[in-house]
């Protein structure tokens, strides 16, 4: 079985919980997710399957929208509502819709973010959040993200109460923690704060309504219709350009050749798919020393 499997993933399962439940119930070893969620994140979680895993990159490398909520008033360890509290102040004025808005849109375009220690990234050849569950404090590398869009999804003129929590949606780029921008948020307001729910609405080319929960999938399988709702590979590369080749040229590219970068060629430093009979065939890119020939990145038909 080969293709995209769009999971809705539930609250306490890793995404690699996801992937080893997934490998049982389809009783297959090729299986792979597309962007870690952390155990308390709901949403989109493409799964792929068989040869459609030579394309999880492109998918995870695509922007993603979430739907997530800041609460202002304290923060935590983890910068999310699983940690403990760390700085706690009581707010004692009202903020204005009008200050919040000017807050979110700070953030469009580039920032800069310090992943959070309770977090993925491997420094030194460990993930953070070992040094983090043994008190140890590293020094962070910092990544720039970009903020695509930002709006508050809350109707309130004033904001008031000894913590305030307000919900808001962001279109971001691959690698944005939405945790520390949550607490960038209450930084600029003034306050200490955390991200306090959090829903992945999109990854890539699929939302929600693509989407399957576990117990979907298990109706598919006792229904033999689970072919039914799995993606193409192809829809894994969808945002990137498309190029039909002839017969000649798809020989040569099944084979992974190295290629003449002819007239044909007009997508300048951006990686291309090869398509065949309306097949995906591989990804070709000019290769970087040679910038006369194109080479594969992907070969997709074995």
């Amino acid at each position: 079985m080969d293709g995209i499997l769009p999971l809705w993933k539930p609250k306490g399962m890793t995404s690699h919980d996801c992937v080893f439940k997934i490998r049982k119930m389809l009783k297959m070893k090729k299986v792979g997710h597309t962007g870690t969620l952390d155990p308390d994140v709901t949403g989109v979680l493409p799964i792929c399957l068989g040869k459609a895993t030579k394309v999880a990159e492109y998918i995870t490398n695509a922007g993603k929208e979430y739907e997530g909520e800041v609460t202002l008033g304290y923060s935590t360890t983890t910068e999310d509502a699983s940690g403990e509290k760390v700085d706690e102040v009581p707010i004692c004025k009202t903020i204005n819709r009008n200050q919040i808005l000017d807050v979110l849109q700070s953030f469009r375009g580039e920032i800069s973010q310090t992943p959070p220690m309770y977090s993925a990234v491997k420094v030194n050849g460990k993930r953070l959040y070992e040094y983090a569950r043994k008190g140890i404090e590293v020094e962070r590398p910092t990544r720039v993200v970009t903020i695509y869009e930002i709006e508050l999804l809350d109707d309130r003129k004033v904001f008031s109460g000894n913590t305030i929590s307000f919900r808001f949606r962001v279109k971001c780029s691959k690698g944005t923690y939405i945790r520390t921008l949550a607490v960038s948020i209450g930084e600029k307001l003034g306050f200490p704060a955390h991200m306090s729910d959090l829903t992945r609405t999109s990854s890539g080319s699929f939302t929600k309504e693509n989407c399957l929960t576990f117990s979907d999938i298990e109706t598919r399988l006792s229904e033999n219709t689970l072919k039914d709702v799995i993606f193409p590979l192809d829809r894994g590369v969808s945002h990137l350009p498309k190029y039909v080749i002839n017969d000649t040229l798809e020989e040569k590219v099944n084979n992974g050749a190295v290629l003449e970068k002819e007239e044909w060629w007009t997508f300048g430093e951006e990686e291309v798919v090869f398509i065949h009979q309306n097949q995906v065939k591989a990804i070709y890119k000019i290769h970087p020393e040679k910038p006369h020939l194109i080479k594969p990145v992907k070969v997709l038909n074995n």
